[in-house]
C-alpha cells in the first residue's frame, strides 16, 4: 500500500490557496476542473516534494472546491486518506472479513470507501488499470455515506 493524498473541502479556493501556497509555502503540482460535476480540485505537495510530486510519488494534500456548496458541517470539510493497493478486491474481501463496512464498493475494480473507527473515510485506489468488474462487488450496494 502507498499514501497518495489527504483531501480537504474548502469554501473559498483563492483563500485556501493564498494560506498553502503563499503563507505554508506548498507548492501547487496539478489542478482539475470539472465542469459538468462543478468542483476544482488542486494537488499541493510540500516544497521538497514538489518534484515528485509533479511524477505522482510523493504524497499530496488535495484542496477540492465544490462550486456550489460552501458551509460544511459535522466534519465534512476533511473529506479522505488515500491508498493505492496491489489488488482492490482482495484488500475489501480482508477489510469486510475483519468487519468494516465497505461503503462504496469497489464496483468498477478502481476505487472504494471504507470509514475509521472513528469515521475518518478511507479511499482506496488500484494500482495501475482497473481491474475487471467482479461479483459480488460489481453489484455490490453503496452502504451509508463515505
Amino acid at each position: 500500500m502507498k499514501f497518495l493524498h489527504a483531501m480537504i473541502r474548502v469554501a473559498d479556493l483563492d483563500q485556501s490557496l493564498k494560506f498553502f501556497c503563499d503563507v505554508l509555502g506548498m507548492k501547487e503540482v496539478r489542478r482539475t476542473q470539472n465542469e459538468k460535476g462543478r468542483y476544482t480540485l488542486v494537488y499541493l505537495a510540500a516544497p521538497e516534494d514538489a518534484p515528485e510530486a509533479k511524477e505522482k510519488h510523493a504524497p499530496l494534500v488535495e484542496l477540492t472546491y465544490n462550486w456550489d456548496e460552501h458551509e460544511y458541517a459535522g466534519g465534512r470539510n476533511f473529506g479522505h486518506l488515500a491508498f493505492a493497493v496491489e489488488n482492490i478486491y482482495d484488500v475489501c474481501a480482508r477489510l469486510q472479513a475483519a468487519g468494516v463496512t465497505i461503503n462504496r464498493p469497489p464496483r468498477d475494480g478502481h476505487m472504494a470507501f471504507v470509514r475509521t473507527p472513528d469515521m475518518i473515510s478511507i479511499e482506496l485506489l488500484q494500482k495501475g488499470a482497473p481491474l475487471p468488474p467482479t461479483e459480488p462487488w460489481a453489484s455490490a450496494p453503496n452502504v451509508g455515506s463515505w
